[in-house]
């Protein structure tokens, strides 16, 4: 999960928005009351505080966990195959 939650500085209702959207000089429309809020780190407002360094920690989270995918060596994403084709292995009737 990479949202964040925002709290809406005039009516109070909480959404969601995407962590790597969340930066400085990025604007917003509560969907909700319709106004528009400005991410900013320096904000006044608590809650576009607290929502920033939100995203910037899941940022930092998202970019360690990429990195590490990258540098673990790939592992076998599927079974390995035994030989036999699909159609040996069924039971086969009689016919008469």
């Amino acid at each position: 999960m990479d949202s964040v939650q925002i709290r809406c500085t005039r009516c109070k209702s909480v959404f969601r928005d995407r962590a790597r959207r969340l930066q400085n000089g990025f604007s917003r429309q509560c969907p909700t009351c319709e106004v528009v809020l400005f991410f900013d780190e320096d904000s006044q407002d608590a809650n576009i505080r607290r929502a920033m360094k939100t995203a910037r920690r899941l940022r930092a989270l998202l970019r360690e966990a990429e990195a590490e995918g990258m540098t673990r060596r790939p592992e076998a994403s599927g079974r390995r195959s035994s030989g036999r084709t699909r159609a040996s292995t069924r039971e086969t009737e009689p016919t008469e």
